[in-house]
């Protein structure tokens, strides 16, 4: 058996080299990284440099650690190459501040929770990273590192969430990471929710064990396992802490600690428990134990926030973390709050105090980090952490496009794709709708009208241009009772723009924009009583949200090419179609499909009405495959694309997207990741270059060919132009491959909206480059002696009429594989006068010449003896008017041709310089006679004549200060400059006269330089036509 399975790895592996995309044209496909990050995403974990309090860690919920080496200023992704993006807790080493432990996998079991795997340590500051075990455990919330011993090191993992697992509870290793050995557990549901030690006695720790349970459709906390534990000897042994010793009796839930720093005998636990939750309190070192509080403002939802901490000056001063955060100085009898819900994100998970700074403290919340330096009074948002974990992402039509999506508790957005302003800022993003956001689906005709989500089922009309919302949540007719899903799916008509579907365990349509629906199919779920209690849901406290709302729809699938054909899918594995509009439904057989698992999307095809994609996941059911299924003939049967062993570093499915122009080509999104498949789903590899994050929705933009991610924790991306992908099986075998590039536009860029110069501290998604973006690859055989030798690339630029207007040549790139470049849509231009400009090494042209006229432009590579063509078609900007390009380029030529004319009698100018200053050093090292003293002073005499008219025509170099010279031709042209660039159709008057004085001022020094070559330089090169080698 072990052999057969090494045969078929080998035998996959051979495939899979046969038939995959080269990797250098993946990792010259390079994504954008457009935000937002003004609503940013879940902060799970945080640290300092003890050191250096300038030195920030956080820890994201999806989207990795990120690092701050300026106190917030500006951060850097240090963990965009490791293999899980969960951070459940990041602790620096207090002996040696190099040295940081990541555990991985979110604390705080919500439903849409990420999975760990494992724990990490990096000996460089967060350069290199080493796993170091505990890969089962798949949710670590505390580390503790001993704080003069590194090799000891305590690991509280809180486990898996959806499902009874032995790898949870206390671990300890004395080895630095070698070896672990499980020093406290309970049962297969309890895990270690808090680990706190004494700072100064590192033998003594206080644990917080939990017992809890999530189901997709139920959560429970409390039990026997839950309880407050201490231990004396470095975690060798633990004593429970019951109600004997002053806490409340029966089953707990999940315990917060915390002790304080400044008096470690004073230690506090917010208890969750069968009454009333509360705060309790010892002063003799957790031995006995006092009620304090059960006020309202202590804390809320246990399950997904039980954080307290302690003031390092002060002992009686508490922080507490919950949806809010509050404040005691009175030892948790009376609270504030500190995080106004006006003014920072709720819900909040991770907190750091300063052991040095009073006052300076950073706390995160699902919307984020923010930094107070003042205890929490007032608070600074870092806005430049592009965390936003969307469900969904959604493109318009418009000319720039728009990119649409939802995040997890932060809303419906709308942000440029690429924008006409510089960068895209976070002031660039439009919020359209509030709460939790899934889908957003912008309307196809009507660029002022889109349909946004939130949770529950919520679903509005808005209108994007006034803000205006208008409530459409269907209703049933008969009153009865409908379940919507935490992230309900919805769809468009592709065969009315007015119209659109929305699921509950029904489809509903909607043929007038919402303002009326019809139930068109009956429950498509398995309807299953026993998974529909989520109004019992939370356990000792109850949390229902809609989170476990269950047997509902979760995707909704129209066919654009055959109407009437809708496929469905559920949360509880059922996957359904019509192909009557509603009429009848089938349900699929899918083999292979687990029982009860998750189909959080359905493709159909754009290309074949009988082929239709299904993205299956079953995480929740303690099973990590990644499924894909497919169909070719409407659901009869189904094949799994995903191979028995995964490819490497695949996490389970999240999304999947068929090219509509090239068929073969499958997107695959993972929650590790981007995944391609060349041949229809049969082999598939990893996009190289992209951080490791849960892709958890794509999108294409087919006017311009872009592929968009929809990222639940590293926000949008955008890849330019996807024609080299879709084109790449013709280049096999071509040393050289041009490709046709998407349409280019002359765009009209404004000025930047609020702050021009924004610093390090906001954030800046990455803009499209400008013009034309070309692509070609070079697949060069390294042994081919003749192309070695070519240095350069050349390309030619040809009018839709066939006259070359420009010729570039490049250093030919030293890697094969994909290159991009790009063409600013100019003819060849001419050399501005100068006196220090050098002899080119290549023949390419000077680029900023007229600008090229709407057309398609044929673009001819050369390389060697290989050539190809590629071709580009170039548009004005559709929101300027229409100009008269004869006029225009008739001025450009007028002007451009002076420019000429005046810069080859000023390079004439130059070359006599550079002879002359020549010519004198050699007659200087000769014998000083009569001869070479009349040379010298007739060279003299040249240069000054030179100099003179340098100096009319440039003025004075190196002058100290801001100063004019009015006098010189630059200063004069440079007053016809500003009116020339902005030239857009015909001259006006007004540049017509500032041309006039331009042109004024060229002649005269046309006229000047002709004399002195007629009446200076020629007599002086005839007199001394003599000299060896001449002039």
């Amino acid at each position: 058996m072990k052999f057969r399975l090494f045969a078929l790895g080998i035998l996959a592996a051979l495939q899979l080299a046969a038939q995959t995309l080269p990797e250098d044209l993946l990792k010259n496909l390079k994504f954008r990284s457009i935000g937002p990050a003004g609503m940013s995403g879940r902060v799970t974990a945080i640290d300092v440099d003890p050191r250096d309090e300038r030195v920030i860690y956080a820890g994201s919920a999806s989207g990795g650690l990120w690092k701050s080496q300026n106190a917030g200023q500006s951060w850097a992704p240090i963990w965009d190459e490791q293999p899980n993006p969960s951070i459940g807790a990041v602790r620096v080493d207090p002996s040696n501040p190099d040295v940081i432990w990541v555990g991985t996998g979110e604390g705080n079991p919500r439903n849409s929770q990420t999975i760990g795997g494992g724990l990490f340590r990096s000996l460089d500051g967060g350069k290199t990273w080493q796993a170091m075990g505990l890969t089962a455990t798949k949710g670590i919330h505390r580390i503790v590192v001993h704080p003069r011993d590194p090799n000891t090191v305590w690991v509280a993992a809180i486990g898996l969430a959806y499902g009874d697992t032995e790898d949870r509870g206390v671990y300890k290793t004395s080895d630095g990471g070698k070896t672990w050995r499980k020093v406290l557990y309970r049962n297969n549901r309890t895990g270690a929710a808090d680990l706190v030690i004494d700072p100064v006695n590192p033998n003594k720790l206080f644990a917080a064990m939990w017992e809890y349970r999530r189901w997709p459709w139920f959560f429970k906390s409390g039990g026997e396992g839950s309880g407050l534990f201490v231990s004396h000897d470095g975690g060798e042994t633990w004593t429970q802490r019951t109600s004997k010793d002053g806490l409340p009796e029966g089953n707990l839930g999940r315990i917060g600690l915390a002790v304080a720093p400044s008096h470690p005998n004073i230690v506090y636990a917010l208890v969750e428990n069968k009454d009333k939750n509360a705060l309790y309190r010892s002063s003799n070192g957790g031995v006995n134990w006092t009620r304090i509080s059960d006020a309202e403002d202590i804390g809320n939802r246990p399950f997904y926030y039980s954080e307290l901490y302690v003031d390092p000056f002060r002992e009686n001063t508490i922080y507490s973390l919950w949806t809010l955060v509050t404040k005691s100085e009175d030892g948790g009898r009376s609270w504030k709050t500190i995080a106004r819900y006006s003014d920072i994100h709720p819900d909040h998970h991770a907190f750091w105090l300063s052991p040095k700074t009073p006052g300076y403290l950073i706390e995160g919340n699902d919307g984020g980090l923010n930094i107070s330096r003042d205890g929490g009074e007032t608070w600074r948002f870092v806005e430049n952490l592009p965390l936003a974990q969307f469900y969904h992402i959604s493109v318009d039509n418009q000319l720039p496009y728009n990119v649409y999506g939802g995040m997890q508790d932060n809303g419906s957005w709308k942000g440029p794709a690429y924008h006409l302003k510089g960068g895209i800022g976070n002031s660039d993003w439009t919020e359209l709708y509030f709460g939790d956001g899934f889908d957003v689906l912008p309307h196809a005709t009507d660029a002022s009208t889109v349909y946004a989500m939130a949770q529950e089922g919520y679903l509005a009309r808005v209108n994007v241009s006034n803000g205006l919302k208008t409530f459409i949540k269907p209703v049933h007719p008969e009153g009865k009772p409908l379940r919507w899903h935490w992230n309900s799916p919805i769809a468009a008509d592709p065969f009315n723009p007015e119209a659109l579907y929305y699921g509950s365990q029904h489809v509903h349509y909607s043929a007038d924009r919402g303002s009326s629906w019809t139930i068109i199919s009956p429950d498509l779920t398995s309807n299953n009583p026993e998974k529909q209690k989520y109004l019992e849901s939370g356990g000792l406290t109850f949390d229902v949200t809609g989170a476990e709302m269950h047997t509902c729809l979760l995707a909704i699938a129209p066919s654009a090419l055959q109407k009437g054909l809708i496929w469905t899918g559920s949360d509880d594995g059922t996957v359904q179609l019509t192909r009557d509009g509603g009429s009848t439904w089938t349900k699929c057989s899918i083999k292979g499909l687990p029982d009860g698992a998750w189909v959080p999307q359905v493709r159909a095809s754009t290309v074949n009405a009988a082929e239709a994609w299904v993205v299956v996941n079953n995480y929740r059911q303690g099973d990590f495959t990644p499924y894909l299924f497919h169909t070719k003939d409407f659901g009869k049967t189904w094949a799994n694309l995903i191979p028995f062993i995964p490819p490497k570093g695949m996490g389970h499915c999240l999304s999947v997207l068929q090219d509509p122009a090239q068929p073969s080509l499958v997107y695959l999104g993972t929650e590790t990741g981007l995944f391609i498949s060349p041949n229809g789903g049969k082999n598939w590899q990893r996009w190289s270059g992209l951080p490791v994050m849960p892709v958890q929705d794509l999108a294409i933009q087919e006017r311009e060919g872009d592929l968009i991610l929809g990222t639940f924790g590293r926000a949008a991306w955008v890849l330019d132009d996807l024609r080299p992908l879709r084109e790449a099986t013709a280049a096999k075998g071509r040393v050289l491959t041009a490709y046709d590039a998407p349409d280019a536009y002359h765009w009209i860029y404004a000025e930047s909206d609020g702050i021009r110069f924004q610093g390090h501290a906001m954030f800046q998604g990455e803009n499209r480059s400008d013009g034309a973006r070309l692509s070609y690859t070079l697949q060069r055989d390294t042994a081919d002696k003749e192309l070695k030798k070519v240095k350069w690339l050349r390309v030619d630029v040809y009018d839709p009429s066939g006259t070359r207007i420009r010729r570039i040549e490049t250093e030919v790139p030293t890697e094969n594989g994909l290159q991009r470049w790009n063409w600013n849509l100019r003819s060849a231009g001419v050399d501005r006068p100068s006196m220090s400009r050098s002899k080119r090494e290549n023949a390419n042209e000077p680029g900023y010449g007229p600008e090229v006229k709407p057309g398609r432009y044929s673009l001819v590579y050369t390389l060697g003896s290989h050539s190809d063509t590629a071709h580009v078609t170039v548009q004005d900007d559709p929101r300027a008017p229409a100009r008269d390009w004869a006029a225009q380029h008739a001025f450009e030529a007028e002007v451009n041709g002076q420019m000429a004319q005046l810069d080859s009698a000023v390079s004439l100018l130059r070359e006599a310089k550079k002879r002359l200053e020549l010519l004198d050093k050699l007659v200087a090292a000769n014998e000083d006679t009569a001869a070479t003293k009349q040379l010298r002073a007739d060279i003299k005499a040249q240069l000054k004549s030179i100099e003179d008219r340098r100096m009319a025509l440039f003025g004075k170099e190196d002058v100290k200060g801001y100063f004019e010279q009015p006098e010189t031709w630059e200063w004069k042209y440079g007053q016809f400059s500003g009116h020339f660039w902005s030239l857009r159709g015909a001259p006006s008057p007004n540049m017509l006269n500032a041309w006039k004085a331009a042109d004024a001022a060229t002649r005269a020094e046309l006229t000047a330089l002709s004399t002195w070559h007629t009446e200076s330089w020629k007599p002086f090169t005839e007199k001394y036509a003599q000299i060896p080698g001449g002039l």
